[in-house]
This record gives structure tokens, sequence and C-alpha cells, in this order.
């Protein structure tokens, strides 16, 4: 199992992402102060804070979620590969729009204006993106080490599980949603696997 060539050689998509992951994180994350991030009712409920939900889409709030998901993200850039840029567009855009559907249902049942329920950044892809690894990417090595038995997908797993659990509760809900949104875009809801960003140019 590999990501193909390395670099972000037909990876446009994927590489713009990166790069305004890592620089919403150094910018408003990791220098702005995580306690500023995360979304609350409060942010969509009473106030409105349209700039919170762009930058919570986008920046981590600590420089070890900041590694593990840039690593993960940089891997996952095998199914733009797969599936083609225009079309990968298209599933950043459900998983984002999905998880933000089901984050808001979850920050309505909780109606704490104060709690920062859910955790910042780009955890819809990530978590999205475990779906087709999961079911689409073959295992091409095994091995042991002290008894306990890996694999090559293995280490995405571990650096999965890391993400997941880094803020606790808040991370892991919003992990969950992230893994949501992947399976009903696996599933095919509303013919989405179907769909393109037309006109698709600006990554041409």
């Amino acid at each position: 199992m590999n990501g193909g060539p390395s670099g972000f050689n037909n990876a446009p998509v994927t590489k713009a992402f990166v790069i305004a992951t890592a620089l919403f994180t150094v910018f408003f994350g990791i220098r702005g102060g995580s306690s500023k991030l995360g979304l609350s009712y409060q942010d969509i409920f009473e106030k409105f804070r349209i700039w919170k939900l762009i930058i919570s889409a986008f920046a981590f709030s600590s420089t070890t979620e900041l590694f593990s998901g840039l690593y993960l993200l940089y891997f996952f850039r095998v199914f733009e590969r797969q599936i083609g840029s225009n079309k990968y567009s298209v599933f950043i855009l459900f998983s984002g729009f999905v998880s933000l559907i089901l984050e808001t249902i979850l920050l309505s049942l909780t109606k704490d204006p104060t709690a920062n329920l859910l955790t910042s950044g780009p955890y819809a892809l990530v978590f999205a993106s475990f779906v087709p690894f999961f079911l689409d990417i073959p295992v091409t090595k095994r091995f042991g080490v002290l008894g306990v038995h890996f694999s090559d997908k293995s280490f995405i797993y571990l650096a999965g599980v890391q993400l997941l659990l880094s803020s606790w509760k808040r991370s892991i809900f919003t992990g969950i949603c992230g893994i949501i949104a992947g399976s009903l875009y696996r599933l095919n809801i509303f013919g989405i696997r179907k769909a393109k960003v037309i006109p698709f140019q600006l990554f041409a």
C-alpha cells in the first residue's frame, strides 16, 4: 500500500487544502490560542459567527493535531488521484457540509452557550476519508512486533486514533460526524458520487 508518487503530483486540491490548513493553524490555532477555536452553541445559534465556521474547518488547535492531520491529509491524496480533482472537490464539500449539519444538530441538543463542545480542524475530510481507506485500500504487507500483528495500514489507523482522541470528547464527536459524512458519500446519497464542480477552473 502506498499513496502513489511522492509529493502532490496529480493532487492539486489536496495540496491547496494542506497549505490552507497549515496557514490557518499557525495564525489562528497555535498562534491565536486554542481556547478561541472550536464551535459552541453560541457561535451558531446566537451570534452566528461565520468567520469562526470557516476557521474551524481548517485550523487545528495544537501542534500535535496539526502533524497528525497533515500526515493523514497528505496520505489520503491517493483518493484525489483515483477519482480526479473535480470529484474530490465534491467529496470535500459534501463531507464538510454534512459534518456541519450533524455538528449543528449536536450543539442544538446541548444548548450550552459557553462550552466549546466541538474541536476545530478539518476532521470532516480526514475521517470521511477513512471510509474509502477501510473499504478500498487493500493490505499489501503484514508483519509482527513482539507477537503483535500489524499491517501497512496500521500506521494510518494509529494516526487516526491519535487525532480522534486528541481533544477527547470534543474531537471524538467531530470525528464521528466525519465518518458519518464519508459513509453517506459512500452510499451515494442523492447521487453525490456522480456530481462535479462546474466550471472547474480553479485547479486546472
